[in-house]
């Protein structure tokens, strides 16, 4: 039998279909994976279907207060505004629909955008509440490991996307995210035990607050509340307190 030509070696390795469930272009088998792998072969889905934006979310596992935890998005390790926005808005409808339903939900305004006009036309998706203000997008329903779910959304105004491929598309976004959340388990057992202070002051930085401000809210020196942030960015392996907030609402570790 004859060997397969070079050609035909780059063919193959081109279709070779990675855990995360996206053909990678240049060959790479992915047995490496990692966030920053998965971040990449979401953002091939986008520009398959001609999105501007993308986000992954993991739905808050509170039944008292159902919202949107980001994970990443195009902006990795860091969390675009808009994301934040997304997640800020409290999405409760969404949210529940992701823990009851598979169906694809979309969102958009007068239906003047070619996104709209896509979206409106497949008979597998549902309409639902503005997720990110002033841009339609669509976000698809997805479940990993141990009972997690979320929604994995991507959003713009020229977004192209047939029922066929919608089909196509979920089935890449499952695989993704069961990726997604296996790598966040084994995170999460990895690491080392983060105190309720510190876990307190890594939030209140995500709100916004300095060192400062934290201090005083939490009746704490501004020396003692800087070594918390400190240690918890260490714990985390964070380079900064931005990449430590980043890494800490990936994981869940607040809401």
């Amino acid at each position: 039998m004859s060997r397969p030509g070079k050609d035909g070696g780059r063919l193959a390795a081109r279709n070779r279909k990675s855990p995360f469930g996206a053909a990678s272009p240049d060959g790479e088998p992915g047995h490496t994976l990692s966030v920053a792998d998965a971040v990449r072969r979401c953002r091939w889905i986008a520009i398959d279907i001609n999105a501007a934006e993308f986000a992954l979310f993991f739905a808050s596992p509170s039944l008292e207060r159902a919202r949107l935890v980001p994970c990443f998005d195009a902006l990795h390790p860091a969390i675009a505004p808009g994301t934040r926005l997304a997640a800020g808005r409290g999405g409760e409808a969404i949210v529940r629909h992701a823990r009851t339903s598979s169906l694809p939900c979309w969102w958009g305004n007068d239906g003047a955008t070619a996104s709209e006009r896509a979206f409106a036309a497949l008979d597998m998706a549902e309409r639902t509440e503005e997720l990110v203000p002033g841009c339609p997008g669509i976000a698809f329903p997805v479940f990993g490991e141990r009972g997690q779910c979320g929604l994995i959304a991507f959003w713009g105004n020229e977004m192209v996307l047939a029922g066929d491929q919608a089909l196509d598309i979920h089935a890449r976004c499952f695989s993704l995210f069961a990726a997604v959340s296996a790598i966040r388990s084994n995170e999460l057992r990895k690491l080392p035990t983060i105190s309720k202070r510190e876990l307190e002051c890594l939030k209140l930085t995500a709100n916004g607050l300095t060192s400062e401000q934290i201090a005083a809210s939490l009746k704490l020196s501004v020396h003692t509340a800087n070594q918390y942030l400190t240690s918890s960015a260490q714990k985390l392996d964070a380079t900064n307190r931005t990449h430590a907030v980043a890494k800490a609402l990936r994981l869940g570790l607040f809401e």
